[in-house]
């Protein structure tokens, strides 16, 4: 099998591992089962999940069986992990839409199937994969034999060390019992998958190496067998902020969300210093590819940016939304002819129009800005704009009047836009 290791940690993907030449020889000798949990609290993933995502497609391309899996019982507790407080309780049934919702998505980059078969590959050559709910093992759970059979090879004195457990207890809320009760839960989702398909890698973001290391470890006392475990680094942009996240808020990859064309201005929008490193984690380009267009400098650097935002996009969201995303970029940047409909777009009332709606609510509403304050700002600094007209006045009323072909363009700054028709009215 090709050396994947070597590629994924040639990519940036490896952050911590429990062995890294064990690993490697694993990857590279036999077919492996992997696993990735995802948190079902949405009913969408964000960018900050590509990381893992592309990971498990590099490895399933090379030819391993990924399993994903979707936290239904664990999501129930709660991940203390970097959290301040607790979680709020989702019911078994948003728990489940979410996942059906996480799985379309994590269908364009993986094959995978709605539960485990034995299907042998697909038409691409690699191996079909399975998702799973761990509630489906977790909500029949016995809490006597659990605690029997499990608890007893757990140590609290060892499980306070963790840095998500430790931080809340130094905190006045501290950390419940429920939540307590977390890692030996993720740490029997890795013993169930090795006894029933047996998984022997568990990968996940690098706030989860102490829960990731509690299941290698149940393996081992359980079965005696070894598993193993690699972490990825958690990424912030270059300016230090967290991966994902805008002034409109977190960017989705449900197209209700962020629409496609939002998704690809993201990208083309990344700082300078950030290009190369997200080439190599966010496409499948080769890496001689991603250090020539990480090496471009000046205006130059513009070519490596559209090649991000346009494999970014087509991965999530295919190759027509894709292609019309880059259209109505390169119209609204460079002049062209402007493809309003590969825009974020909402409708709205005629009537409302008619009554006026002021510029800071609409602005905010659409979500050019977090709040009527920063809406406040944005016009004040000279960057709401309305038809491509810059508009000043924070008191401005949008009425019919400025329609134009029954729209309007909102732009706030050189590069967001919004587009605002009218909706059809209920015969």
């Amino acid at each position: 099998m090709p050396n994947v290791f070597e590629a994924l940690n040639e990519r940036g993907f490896i952050k911590q591992t429990t062995n890294a030449e064990q690993v490697a020889n694993l990857l590279t000798e036999e077919q492996v089962t992997y696993y990735v949990g995802f948190d079902p609290t949405a009913a969408s993933l964000h960018v900050g999940s590509l990381v893992p995502i592309m990971a498990m497609a590099h490895l399933q391309r090379a030819g391993h069986k990924p399993i994903a899996i979707i936290g239904g019982g664990t999501t129930m507790i709660g991940d203390p992990t970097d959290k301040t407080e607790m979680r709020p309780m989702l019911s078994e049934e948003q728990i489940s839409a979410n996942g059906k919702s996480i799985l379309t998505q994590l269908q364009r980059y993986l094959n995978l199937n709605n539960g485990i078969t034995d299907s042998e590959s697909s038409q691409t050559g690699t191996e079909v994969g399975g998702f799973l709910n761990n509630a489906d093992w977790l909500l029949s759970v016995n809490y006597i034999e659990f605690l029997r059979d499990i608890g007893q090879h757990f140590r609290v004195n060892e499980m306070i060390k963790a840095e998500g457990y430790r931080q809340r207890l130094d905190r006045e809320l501290g950390l419940s019992f429920l939540e307590f009760n977390y890692q030996l839960l993720q740490a029997y989702d890795y013993l169930c998958l090795f006894q029933k398909y047996g998984c022997r890698l568990q990968l996940g973001g690098d706030d989860q190496w102490g829960n990731i290391l509690a299941g290698v470890e149940l393996v081992r006392r359980v079965e005696g067998e070894r598993v193993h475990a690699v972490t990825f680094p958690l990424l912030t942009v270059a300016s230090g902020a967290k991966m994902g996240k805008t002034a409109g808020g977190a960017v989705w990859l449900d197209a209700e969300r962020t629409s496609p064309y939002e998704f690809y201005q993201y990208w083309i929008n990344v700082d300078d210093r950030d290009v190369s490193r997200f080439l190599a984690y966010f496409t499948f380009l080769p890496m001689d590819e991603v250090r020539r267009l990480g090496s471009l400098e000046d205006e130059a650097i513009r070519e490596a940016k559209e090649v991000l935002a346009y494999e970014t996009t087509r991965l999530a969201h295919g190759k027509t939304e894709a292609d019309k995303a880059r259209a109505a970029s390169h119209a609204a940047f460079g002049g062209g002819n402007l493809d309003g409909a590969a825009m974020p777009t909402s409708p709205i009332a005629t009537e409302r129009l008619d009554s006026g709606i002021p510029i800071m609510t609409l602005f905010h509403e659409v979500g050019l800005a977090n709040s009527r304050s920063e809406a406040r700002r944005l016009i004040q600094q000279g960057g709401a704009y309305i038809n491509e007209k810059q508009c000043r006045e924070i008191d401005m009323v949008i009425d019919a009047d400025l329609l134009e072909d029954n729209e309007l363009l909102l732009r706030a700054g050189k590069k967001r836009y919004h587009r605002i028709i009218l909706e059809e009215k209920q015969l």
